[in-house]
């Protein structure tokens, strides 16, 4: 238990035998958490003169941070973007499944919508703190309307939108208002959309290029006026080119803004990216990549019919398609899933996969210094892995949520 001169008297938990994910690497060492957060021992020890009150021993496994997944549509049957029933309630019941594959924090996604949709759901999601009830929301990720008609893949066209005039006035006509709005994808080849991108950014959310036929100049455009990520890598968008590679040359550009970083999301799922195409991503530019699962309502279920906002999807095996049709919508694939195949088909180390689902989102976001790290006083989000790297256990908070 702590000492007399211990700033506080809340119990302190040691894990040991195990080997944590700091500065880029695994090392044999113990993780400290107290009050929910990641705690320096050497403070602990030398100015508290504390020790612990529990030990748990994690058999040689794997600690890493708790994945983050900046796009999951819903699962389990969830559709995030339907208006009907309970959305709080089947919010709440993807965020505790999720946490069996490691997720600790999400990002609910909607997809394209008419706007009295967005007007009844988006009040309805709320940022909230992760805890045994399940993963914490980080935000909202709001994919359209404002994209390609060209590029809209699984996007139903008569709800998509244009910039009338750019800027706020039609980002409110269409969300309604944007609290809790932590993500937006639009197409930076819409007539107005400067305006929209320096609006969204102004107030702290990522702006996010994807269902688009931007060419590269557009989308260089687009970061100088804030935006920082790119949906779905090689998904819905123009093909890479010699003579101009589209938003994919954003990995190489060199008309990023000095000190600025383009993010990537990738659907590691080994349908939606061949594996050639996801070496080339992540050797050409591996600070960036964001592993998402782009997971819809089928996840977690058998194959057949559901929904994914106002369309139909067929389910065969692994594969989601627009009911009658070949074309992709979303994945059935979980984070840890994307994670394991991320790290078999790039020859990556394990480190790097990890950091992928963890640290860079984090980063996206802007909060890698509360999540996404094992750093001291960080939240102690954290997951314990084997070395398969399968989850074997889930914590939020220092607190076990899951277990397998």
């Amino acid at each position: 238990m702590p000492s007399n001169k211990s700033v506080s008297d809340a119990p302190i938990t040691q894990f040991v035998n195990c080997r944590i994910l700091k500065d880029h690497r695994l090392q044999w060492e113990d993780l400290w958490v107290r009050e929910g957060k990641i705690l320096n021992p050497e403070k602990l020890f030398f100015d508290e003169e504390g020790y612990a009150d529990h030990k748990v021993d994690c058999g040689k496994k794997i600690i890493a941070p708790g994945f983050i997944d900046v796009q999951i549509n819903g699962g389990y049957g969830i559709d995030f973007s339907q208006a009907s029933g309970d959305i709080r309630r089947g919010v709440a019941q993807v965020a505790k499944k999720i946490l069996e594959h490691g997720v600790t924090s999400f990002c609910p996604t909607l997809v394209t919508s008419p706007p009295d949709i967005y007007h009844k759901v988006i009040p309805e999601l709320r940022v909230q703190d992760g805890g045994p009830e399940g993963a914490g929301v980080l935000g909202i990720h709001l994919e359209g309307p404002f994209i390609s008609e060209q590029k809209r893949g699984a996007h139903p066209p008569k709800f998509l939108r244009t910039f009338k005039a750019g800027g706020v006035a039609d980002l409110m006509e269409t969300y309604g208002h944007l609290d809790n709005v932590a993500l937006v994808t639009l197409a930076p080849e819409l007539a107005n959309s400067a305006a929209a991108i320096r609006e969204l950014s102004g107030r702290g959310i990522v702006v996010s290029l994807g269902h688009s036929m931007a060419d590269l100049s557009q989308a260089e455009e687009a970061v100088q006026n804030g935006a920082m990520c790119i949906t779905h890598l090689f998904n819905a968008m123009l093909p890479f080119h010699h003579r101009d590679p589209g938003i994919v040359g954003l990995l190489t550009s060199d008309r990023i803004p000095p000190g600025r970083m383009v993010y990537y999301g990738m659907i590691a799922d080994g349908i939606h990216t061949h594996p050639a195409a996801l070496r080339i991503a992540y050797r050409a530019h591996p600070a960036g990549l964001v592993l998402v699962t782009d997971a819809v309502t089928a996840m977690g279920l058998p194959p057949g019919q559901h929904s994914l906002g106002q369309q139909q999807i067929d389910i065969q095996g692994l594969h989601a398609y627009v009911a009658g049709t070949t074309i992709l919508s979303g994945s059935i694939a979980t984070m840890d899933m994307c994670v394991r195949h991320f790290r078999e088909v790039s020859g990556c180390t394990v480190e790097a996969a990890l950091e992928a689902a963890s640290l860079h989102p984090a980063q996206l976001l802007g909060i890698s210094h509360r999540k996404g790290t094992l750093e001291f006083g960080t939240d102690a989000d954290f997951i314990v892995l084997d070395d398969t790297l399968t989850v074997r256990e889930t914590y939020i908070a220092g607190q076990q949520v899951w277990r397998k």
